[in-house]
């Protein structure tokens, strides 16, 4: 089959030719139709992850089962013995010891890919299988990124959320409140482009950074530099919530004096397979719409470099049988 293979950190991707998966017992291979491209893939193409290599990068996979139809891969492939507190709660996205596709396995820029485990694959129904593939990490990570924030958003008088960053996980996230809280949502992003996206997508409210006024019950920075941090820090309220989920790195002192009294900070990681379920259920009653960008395989370096560059107005999706 054909896939795009990173070799060794910071080398350039390979479309080559590798041998066909093979179903372990209890899971299957299914048939990728479309995989997304996610930050992540940015991050383990560079070797800023332990990656097992030679390895197929692509984790937002919609595939074909024999059984099931089209599905929804689930990820996080943790290790699931007995004793780990992560999978026996089902938390295998926080496991110590998981393997996930597209980081230590083989993952969705192929052809086919092989799943561990049949329980890892969601029924999409009649969704677009390029428009769902995005939500198995981008749609998922901002799904539970928001459920942090529902209790104190709903017990609020007048609750307000501000959304740091309109790229592809920020208009998930938009849409998640607006679709599951009552919340005013202000949006800031530097690009005037994904602010007039945002504002299709729901948002009441957009800023430019620095334009940001008051503050807010609920702040989910999708970025997570310095500035993004510091902002989050300056507009949260007092026992409000700031829930961290960008990979940028970014960092601000914490401790009395340096946030507002009793604000809570925490960061949050992609998603359950329980969220998943729910996720692509309410997701069936009413499609997101966040834009995609289709690609074929040998399109994913050039698709790498644009993604780095911020020049994609919402997400590139990957359909390995050509564009569609």
């Amino acid at each position: 089959m054909r896939a795009v293979v990173l070799t060794a950190p910071g080398a350039p991707l390979e479309l080559r030719e590798v041998p066909d998966p093979v179903a372990p017992a209890g899971g299957a291979v299914v048939d990728v139709i479309a995989c997304g491209i996610c930050h992540s893939d940015l991050h383990a193409a560079a070797g800023d992850y332990p990656t097992t290599l030679p390895v197929i990068l692509g984790h937002e996979v919609v595939g074909i089962d024999d059984e099931l139809g089209p599905v929804l891969v689930y990820a996080c492939w943790g290790c699931r013995r007995p004793d780990c507190w992560a999978c026996s709660s089902g938390q295998e996205m926080i496991c110590p010891d998981a393997t996930e596709a597209g980081l230590v396995r083989d993952g969705g820029y192929a052809e086919r890919l092989a799943v561990p485990d049949r329980a890892y694959l969601v029924p999409i129904g009649d969704l677009d299988p390029a428009q769902a593939a995005p939500l198995a990490c981008g749609g998922l990570t901002a799904y539970r990124a928001v459920d942090h924030t529902l209790d104190l958003l709903r017990a609020a008088t007048t609750p307000r959320a501000l959304v740091i960053g309109a790229g592809g996980l920020g208009q998930f996230g938009l849409q998640w409140l607006r679709r599951r809280s009552s919340a005013e949502v202000t949006v800031v992003d530097a690009s005037p482009e994904k602010r007039e996206v945002a504002l299709s997508l729901g948002a009441d409210h957009v800023a430019a950074p620095g334009e940001v006024e008051g503050t807010f019950t609920a702040v989910i920075d999708f970025v997570g530099a310095d500035a993004t941090l510091a902002a989050a820090r300056d507009h949260v309220a007092r026992q409000g919530l700031v829930v961290v989920v960008g990979l940028f790195g970014g960092s601000i002192p914490f401790g009395f004096g340096h946030v507002p009294h009793e604000a809570r900070f925490m960061t949050s990681v992609w998603g359950s397979l329980a969220q998943m379920r729910d996720m692509v259920a309410l997701a069936r009653q009413e499609p997101l719409h966040s834009p995609i960008e289709r690609i074929g395989l040998a399109d994913i370096p050039t698709a790498h470099e644009r993604l780095h560059r911020g020049d994609v107005a919402g997400r590139f999706v990957v359909l390995p049988g050509g564009r569609a």
